[in-house]
């Protein structure tokens, strides 16, 4: 009998992944099949039966299926296949997962990358949006063309601040779609530092999410020092990563040339020392209209479409060289 493997479905995944895999349609399409060598894999066959034995913990975003040796199986985005084949190529491919191509599972596409935590042992992970903003402005301006009171993002607003609703949003217990969005970022270090910690999770403890009002600078640098315990080593290791990116994003021609939304910086370290960090989540990822500039770094204006992603990049730097100092 196949063994089903399950979709995970929430905001911040904590997807268990495996050694293993299911196997793929026999009818699955790839643009490239990745090495399945256990020296570039990081996969072993130690465990005969696929996908019984979990050891390790992602934080994504998006619906996974463990995919075979040492891949993940991404729910399809079409935009975030084009943003995928465009990374292959260009120079931020060492900041980014190896892609291999869409795969089919149960009339389901997915898109199929490499699972960044095969070569840990027992990682500590966190996943951090980057940016001043997680919403596109063509989202935004749907919003507004449909102004449909919404019940449910009435109560996720009073789950996290009972004050925050106005009176008619209290007399209607309903808000607004575009009110939401806009008032859900500034709740976090999204507004004040272009970043926000979405969770982490260390070796053998639960996943941490509780920071959707983590705002101040001396906030985030207590929850960072939280996740990385201390360990000026691995904060080291995880500057000089970002400093590395920050270098290459300065020559990258995907990154001239597209509106980076909703993506996040993967950190991954464990006990050895090792320190990496990737980006990922490209889903909202857009390509800007021909001959259109943004420097990433200024002040997002309704229509100028900065995405304050540089901004970001450039705090999270600052705090990490400030936590040294501590």
């Amino acid at each position: 009998m196949a063994l089903k493997i399950p979709v995970f479905t929430c905001p911040l995944y904590c997807l268990l992944s495996c050694r293993g895999g299911s196997s793929l349609s026999k009818n699955s399409q790839t643009s490239h099949t990745p090495d399945m060598s256990s020296s570039s894999s990081g996969w072993t066959p130690r465990h005969s039966q696929l996908c019984m034995y979990f050891d390790n913990i992602v934080l994504f975003t998006g619906s996974f299926q463990v995919g075979e040796h040492g891949t993940l199986l991404k729910k399809f985005c079409k935009g975030e296949q084009q943003c995928y084949l465009k990374l292959m190529k260009d120079s931020l491919r060492p900041f980014v997962p190896a892609y291999h191509g869409v795969v089919q599972k149960d009339n389901q596409d997915y898109n199929m990358m490499e699972n960044l935590l095969n070569n840990f042992n027992s990682p500590y992970i966190m996943d951090c949006k980057i940016g001043s903003r997680t919403y596109l402005e063509n989202e935004l301006q749907l919003a507004r063309e449909r102004p449909q009171p919404r019940q449910d993002m009435f109560e996720k607003m009073v789950a996290v601040d009972p004050g925050a609703p106005t009176a008619e949003e209290q007399a209607q217990k309903a808000v607004l779609k575009s009110r939401y969005m806009q008032w859900r970022e500034t709740l976090s270090s999204t507004t004040t530092l272009g970043f926000r910690i979405e969770g982490f999770k260390k070796p053998n403890e639960d996943c941490q999410t509780n920071f959707k009002k983590t705002k101040s600078k001396e906030q985030v640098i207590k929850a960072l020092s939280d996740f990385v315990e201390s360990n000026t080593q691995i904060v080291w290791g995880y500057l000089r990563q970002l400093r590395q990116l920050r270098q290459v994003l300065e020559t990258s021609d995907f990154f001239k040339t597209h509106e980076v939304v909703g993506s996040s910086l993967l950190f991954v370290h464990d006990c050895s020392g090792k320190a990496r960090v990737w980006m990922i989540d490209f889903a909202k990822t857009v390509t800007l209209p021909p001959h259109f500039r943004v420097d990433h770094q200024s002040p997002w204006v309704e229509g100028n479409r900065e995405d304050g992603y540089l901004w970001g990049l450039d705090n999270l730097i600052d705090v990490l060289t400030n936590m040294l100092h501590y």
